[in-house]
């Protein structure tokens, strides 16, 4: 008698049904960021300043978050497919209140790094510096010395936020020489420094700011992770197991509850849409929400910004800039000034 031989197919249907073979799912949390560390001041700190020797400038801008609009404008990257179309996209408003120079430091290069040998200060300060910063009549001029920076402070008694206390802000200047680059910082001093006279439309813009802070939360918010079945014995927003028996400790690697957000964060190559002093085409009806109405020159960013309202921010050279990016001014068809009370 011929005998007929069927293949065995039911441990492959128990393998696809997630019998034996557990499916695999990526990290529930990010790791690009760690350790999750709250800043420890609001003004971010800018440890690196892009080099560029083909002029004298500053590298670098303070700036107060107003708040979010809407605008209207006609692409003109030659690598999208909406060029020479119109397109909506969601704008960050920043009020830049012109800086003042406070001082000017010099720097020397030693087998530990930049230290600073000498600091020149301007002879006319404003007197609400005194709350933030110690200020000298001191002219310490080194005979050598390989980098020069401009320590800046901010006029916020020029918003409407309320504030007096300026941030004070080290800035880069952009040069190969060190004479030059003393030459240019003290043309600077005891004079206005506008956000004009840095970037201009149609650049990007690298944004240091610290991010809202939440509180403490929960394993679900904090890290993403999927609720647990109703079926689970104990928690459902939580995770399953901290970890394994061996080795006896937790992972720091594993997703906990804990104080989440108010971290220094930096986005890079954001775009400016438009710098302007014309304050009726950006002010909204009856002002912008947790901030007011806006008195000095402003930059539209294109999408978000990094932090709270009111929350001051810096701006700053590109460091990563993509190589085939051309600059073009963008043409700004429209931009919303309807109030945003009870959206």
């Amino acid at each position: 008698m011929l005998e007929l031989k069927v293949p065995r197919v039911y441990n492959i249907i128990r393998v696809k049904m997630g019998g034996s073979n557990r499916s695999h799912h990526p990290h529930r949390g990010s790791m690009q960021f760690w350790p999750r560390k709250r800043a420890t001041r609001v003004l971010a700190r800018v440890r690196n300043w892009v080099k560029k020797n083909d002029e004298l400038k500053l590298l670098g801008f303070v700036g107060y978050k107003v708040g979010m609009t809407h605008a209207s404008y006609k692409e003109q990257n030659n690598f999208s497919k909406l060029k020479g179309k119109e397109r909506s996209t969601a704008v960050t408003v920043i009020e830049c209140p012109p800086l003042k120079a406070l001082s000017i430091r010099f720097y020397k290069n030693t087998n530990e790094g930049l230290k600073v040998v000498g600091e020149y200060f301007a002879t006319k300060v404003d007197k609400e510096v005194k709350r933030k910063a110690r200020v000298s009549k001191k002219q310490d001029v080194p005979t050598e010395f390989d980098d020069v920076r401009l320590l800046v402070y901010s006029q916020p008694k020029l918003t409407g936020t309320g504030k007096k206390t300026p941030d004070v802000l080290e800035l880069g200047i952009s040069g190969a020489d060190a004479q030059a680059k003393l030459e240019f910082a003290k043309n600077l001093l005891d004079k206005e420094i506008k956000v004009s006279d840095i970037f201009h439309e149609g650049q990007l813009i690298d944004i240091h700011g610290v991010t809202k802070g939440k509180g403490f939360q929960g394993t679900v918010k904090r890290y993403g992770v999927k609720r647990r079945s109703h079926k689970s014995e104990k928690t459902i927003r939580g995770i399953g197991t901290l970890g394994s028996w061996t080795p006896k400790r937790v992972e720091y690697t594993v997703a906990q509850p804990g104080k989440m957000g108010f971290h220094q964060r930096t986005e890079y190559n954001k775009l400016c849409l438009k710098i302007s002093d014309k304050h009726k085409e950006i002010n909204q009806d009856g002002g912008f929400l947790h901030y007011g109405v806006i008195k000095n020159d402003y930059l539209l960013i294109k999408g978000s910004v990094t932090g709270s309202a009111n929350r001051q921010v810096v701006l700053s050279e590109p460091m990563r800039k993509p190589i085939k990016f051309k600059e073009n001014k963008p043409e700004l068809t429209y931009i919303s000034t309807r109030s945003k009370q009870g959206r």
